[in-house]
């Protein structure tokens, strides 16, 4: 195993979601300018995220509902239209067929 891969210079760091004024206080090796002061009383650094579990669509519960549903619509209609277009197909072969058979069947009795 390679010696001096893994960082450590841990420290306490708060991470701040701007957009639900929402922070947690964890161990980290992120660098930031700025600092904050913390319940406890003490200052950290801060380092500011767009999004967390606390604005995150999934962890809220606004998340979109894709339209799944028109998609498997959409996908059942185009495969009945494939075997229906493969019947019609099938259909056409079988007339030319027994047409074939009948012109060889003239053919001989002439």
């Amino acid at each position: 195993m390679k010696k001096d891969l893994h960082p450590t210079d841990y420290r306490f760091v708060v991470f701040q979601d701007e957009a639900a004024g929402f922070a947690f206080l964890t161990q980290s090796t992120a660098t930031s300018n700025e600092t904050i002061k913390w319940e406890d009383g003490n200052e950290y650094p801060l380092v500011k995220v767009h999004i967390s579990s606390a604005s995150h669509p999934f962890f809220t519960g606004e998340e979109k509902i894709i339209d799944t549903e028109g998609r498997v619509d959409r996908f059942e209609a185009r495969r009945k239209a494939a075997e229906e277009r493969r019947k019609a197909l099938a259909n056409k072969a079988k007339k030319a067929a027994v047409t074939k058979e009948k012109k060889a069947a003239k053919a001989d009795t002439k």
